[in-house]
């Protein structure tokens, strides 16, 4: 007759999580894996190797060659691809989304691994959500790539100044590692990438680092982060100090003067937020101690009082032997994945559990263009000779020999070919999104081309004719459909207000939601009714396309 096997659930496929498994597997005998299962629970089958995100940006790396596939890193795991939706650690089941069968899957455990990272907390900066570009995942790099190449593209042929102006314009907001990394890679990507345009020079690039503190990179030295400072501003990026992003447009970057509390607004079409990070939505639901959103564990890693749930890596506040609270860093999460998996077999052997001693080898970081700076073990390192530090430890923390093989062959050949500046068009934008606007901002002007509908969710906008307003839109209004349906140009302006939010439907979305909500289509057709002072049909004014502004010939 055979017993049930003991299960160690892991929720994360990021460093913490994926090397907690790979340490299991190593340590349990064969024999002790037969009584003993192994699950990780990720979104994606593969995990990022987060620190060569940045060099995706610039090409120096191909996409592919960041990520490692979980099921050979850990193949006597078994991976569950799925969100997970609930933790109940008195039952001791996680309940996982919903799969092809469209049931979500339960699953009991023995031993609970918490390894799910952070995630960028859009509720602090408004239109964040909406309008900036998140840095944080594989698919970031990738879709902020497209959008250097788009907006180089729309400026070679833009012969409007300012708008152009806006379309050069770059800014990233955090002065951190992340930060810093990505903007070097986007500063090189982008004056290498400018040659191959015709009426784009490099003094038409503006590129913007925002940093709130005194300081950029304020994990290091502050001789070091003087370095990193000069030698970015020496490579065209400008970076005002003790600014912080205050909100998003579609249109502008609005930050704020952290003394007198002055705000600017920056025209850009490009905003990058690599901060501020916030605790996983799931972790604040459960009923472990915290400390700013992170699960407090004794220094085994285990929650305390909650015999057999674990939790490491971002989301996990651990006192290291020297008193401080250990870092959000990658080396860290590698250490404490290897005390926990020890101490989990520790468990099973009923042995004495280990204490993690780990804190800290050293910080780096890249400058780009063969550059960066280091401090490991007390020795301060930058320029050239970091740079070849960092890529060299890089290497070979990278998973496997065949991805080694790949990262050292992208890096060669990017030393010998120009990087690719092909845009993949494997983006869209959504029928259905939301837009902010500051106060100010024009959402649409008279004469613009009447594709989308408006539906305001919070915030005041003024409807303006011949410079005079004729109204004011406040929560539930709607605007921008008289242009769509009846076929014209738009006939009048609306501005925000105050800080507006909105729902945005695309004139195809709409159509469909006329055909098929009878409700709409009545109160539509009577505010229709209402704005025009005729009655209409509007299904038949719909049929036809609608005829696109022409521009102005260039000359």
């Amino acid at each position: 007759m055979s017993t049930k096997k003991k299960r160690v659930l892991i929720l994360g496929g990021g460093f913490g999580g994926v090397y907690a498994a790979v340490h299991l597997q190593k340590l349990l005998s064969p024999q002790e894996l037969e009584g003993i299962e192994i699950a990780l629970v990720s979104r994606e089958n593969y995990m990022v190797f987060q620190p060569l995100l940045p060099e995706v940006i610039s090409g120096s790396v191909e996409l592919n060659h960041v990520i490692t596939p979980i099921r050979r890193m850990a193949p006597k795991a078994y991976l569950h691809t799925r969100e997970v939706e609930s933790v109940d650690p008195h039952q001791r089941v996680v309940t996982l989304s919903a799969g092809i069968d469209r049931l979500p899957l339960p699953l009991t455990y023995d031993h609970l691994v918490i390894a799910m990272g952070t995630q960028l907390d859009y509720s602090r900066i408004p239109g964040m959500r909406e309008h900036a570009h998140p840095f944080k995942y594989l698919g970031d790099a990738l879709y902020l790539r497209n959008q250097l190449v788009h907006v180089l593209e729309c400026a070679e042929a833009e012969s409007d100044p300012e708008l152009r102006r806006r379309l050069l314009t770059f800014v990233v907001a955090g002065g951190g590692f992340s930060g810093v990394e990505c903007i070097a890679e986007m500063n090189d990507f982008l004056r290498e990438a400018i040659r191959a345009y015709h009426t784009i020079s490099e003094s038409d690039l503006r590129i913007i680092l925002l940093q709130r503190g005194d300081r950029i990179l304020p994990e290091l030295t502050e001789s070091l982060a003087a370095f990193a400072h000069r030698l970015l501003v020496k490579r065209g990026v400008a970076i005002p100090l003790g600014a912080g992003l205050k909100a998003v447009s579609a249109d502008a970057a609005v930050i704020e003067d952290k003394k007198t509390g002055a705000e600017e607004s920056i025209a850009t079409r490009t905003t990058i937020a690599t901060i501020p990070a916030g605790p996983h939505a799931l972790i604040a639901s459960l009923p472990f101690k915290q400390d700013k959103g992170r699960i407090v564990v004794d220094q085994q890693t285990e929650v305390p009082d909650w015999p057999g749930v674990w939790a490491l890596g971002d989301c996990a506040a651990i006192q290291q032997v020297d008193g401080h609270t250990s870092p959000p860093t990658a080396q860290h999460a590698l250490r404490q994945a290897r005390t926990c998996a020890e101490n989990i077999v520790a468990s099973f052997r009923s042995q004495p559990k280990k204490i993690f001693q780990f804190t800290g080898l050293g910080k780096m970081g890249s400058l780009g263009r063969r550059s960066a700076v280091a401090e490991v073990f007390g020795i301060r390192l930058k320029g050239l000779i970091a740079w070849l530090f960092w890529r060299g430890v890089y290497v070979t923390k990278f998973p496997g020999l065949d991805g080694q093989v790949r990262l050292i062959a992208d890096w060669i050949l990017d030393a010998f070919l120009p990087r690719d500046i092909t845009q993949l068009r494997l983006f869209h934008e959504e029928a259905v999104h939301r837009e902010h606007f500051e106060a100010g901002e024009t959402v649409f002007a008279t004469g613009d081309f009447g594709d989308k509908v408006y539906f305001i969710v919070k915030g005041e906008a003024t409807v303006e004719r011949d410079g005079a307003t004729v109204a004011t839109l406040k929560n539930g209004d709607v605007c921008g459909e008289v242009a769509l349906i009846s076929n014209h140009p738009r006939n009048a302006t609306v501005r925000a207000a105050t800080a507006l939010d909105t729902v945005v439907v695309s004139r195809e979305a709409f159509q469909e939601l006329l055909g098929c909500l009878p409700g709409m289509s009545r109160t539509m057709q009577e505010l229709m009714r209402e704005r025009l002072g005729r009655p209409l049909d509007l299904h038949e004014e719909m049929k036809n396309p609608v005829p696109a502004p022409a521009r102005a010939p260039k000359e």
